[in-house]
Formats: C-alpha cells, sequence, structure tokens
C-alpha cells in the first residue's frame, strides 16, 4: 500500500498505444497510457472499456453515432459489445481501467499491447 505518482508513471516511457500497469483494482489493472492518432475500431465482447483522461483530449468515435471528444478531468466508458475507436489529435494522456488479461486490442486486427507493470 502505497502513493502511485502518474505523472511520474508517464515520465517513465514515450510509446503511444502502449498501456502500462501501475497497480491492481480487484480483478482489474489500474493503466496509464499516452495516445496519439487513432486505434482501430473495435469492441470487446466481455467487459466495458473505462477511459479516464488525465491530460490533454482524446476523441472516441463510436459505430454508428456522432463522436465524443473527452477532456481532460473526463471519463468515458464504452459498453461491452459496442464498437468502438480513441484517438487523439495530439498526445493525450489516458487512465485505463481493464480486467486482468483483456487484450488492449479487442477484436481488432492488431497485436496486443503486452501491458507491462512499472
Amino acid at each position: 500500500m502505497k502513493p502511485v505518482n502518474l505523472s511520474e508513471k508517464l515520465a517513465m516511457f514515450s510509446t503511444h498505444w502502449d498501456p502500462h500497469v501501475v497497480a491492481d483494482y480487484n480483478q482489474n489493472e489500474i493503466m496509464v497510457v499516452k495516445f496519439k492518432g487513432e486505434f482501430p475500431f473495435h469492441l470487446h465482447e466481455e467487459t466495458d472499456d473505462f477511459f479516464y483522461v488525465l491530460e490533454g483530449e482524446m476523441i472516441m468515435d463510436i459505430e454508428g453515432q456522432p463522436s465524443h471528444p473527452i477532456k481532460a478531468g473526463e471519463l468515458f466508458v464504452v459498453p461491452k459489445g459496442v464498437v468502438h475507436r480513441p484517438r487523439a489529435e495530439n498526445e493525450v494522456k489516458v487512465l485505463l481501467i481493464e480486467p486482468k488479461g483483456e487484450p488492449n486490442s479487442g477484436s481488432a486486427d492488431r497485436e496486443p499491447a503486452p501491458k507491462p507493470r512499472i
């Protein structure tokens, strides 16, 4: 039990779309990640997808719906089974919560990130 400084953790890497686990919460992993550009459209069949913007702004595209801008201090939950794509014109820093073992790529034709612990 100790505090986790998210700014310090985010300073430890510079890659995009590469979540890093900073803590565990029940059967979930709490991660920080940096986005820039766009991730492929995908879905998660068994779990919701949780995004909390720490710094910057991202856009969440939902298939068949208008896009949702999400600014620092805001969170967005994509329900399981919903096709979505996060994207960001400029680098954005995000906190994610996912069940342990859930690949970040969902159904996309993209290699899942390894999710190292920092």
